[in-house]
């Protein structure tokens, strides 16, 4: 079952949008990404494209 994520439409914080950045150009995987930001893949999905950022698929 998917986890739960008491966090919902909570804005993100400069740290958080921080460590995004950096996640994202380290490589991680989105479901990854998710666990270490207790954040939805949606939502991180949403930010890093806002952001312009790529999102690591896994092959």
């Amino acid at each position: 079952m998917a986890e739960r994520f008491e966090r919902h439409r909570q804005p993100w914080t400069s740290d958080e949008i921080q460590k995004l950045h950096t996640l994202a150009k380290k490589g991680m995987p989105l479901k990854q990404m998710a666990k270490a930001l207790t954040r939805s893949e949606d939502s991180i999905k949403d930010r890093a494209k806002a952001d312009g950022l790529k999102i690591a698929k896994l092959r």
